[in-house]
């Protein structure tokens, strides 16, 4: 049986498939300085500890996803990403919350991700979804000009 949330917009969230690789490192380029490769996404939706979830519309054109990595009782949001064109309507939200209902059917008790101190729109989603700020990396992020940004690092729990 197939899993399925619901999204604004007209989206559904599905789990990710193997073919979608291209479409995902694509939406995650352009949200990303160092966007990753499409091999990355084959290797994490091969992998059945690291879930992934798309945001797309009935012809299965994607919006967003959300990838987390579980194990034992915590779970890490690695990345999440959201084409522009559907940025500002709630699919973050919507990708997030179909995860943490995912979730509740793991062991896993409490969510960690990172987040660049400067990135305010995704601090706000993190925020208004219940995380909170438990620790900094200095230096995790690359910037284009060389420089390396701070990390926020924040926590919430599942449930």
């Amino acid at each position: 049986m197939m899993k399925l949330w619901m999204a604004p917009g007209g989206l559904h969230i599905e789990p990710g498939q193997s073919n979608d690789a291209g479409d995902l490192a694509r939406i995650h380029a352009k949200g990303f300085y160092r966007g990753w490769p499409r091999e990355e996404f084959i290797g994490f939706l091969t992998e059945p500890s690291t879930p992934l979830y798309v945001a797309c519309d009935a012809k299965r054109r994607i919006a967003g996803f959300a990838l987390i990595r579980h194990a034992a009782d915590e779970a890490e949001l690695l990345t999440i990403a959201v084409d522009p064109k559907w940025r500002g309507k709630k699919v973050g939200q919507a990708l997030l919350r179909a995860a943490f209902e995912d979730l509740l059917l793991t062991p896993a008790r409490r969510m960690f991700l990172e987040v660049d101190e400067q990135n305010a729109a995704a601090i706000r989603l993190y925020t208004n979804q219940g995380f909170v700020r438990v620790g900094t990396r200095n230096g995790y992020y690359p910037r284009p000009d060389g420089s390396a940004a701070t990390a926020l690092v924040m926590a919430r729990d599942l449930g």
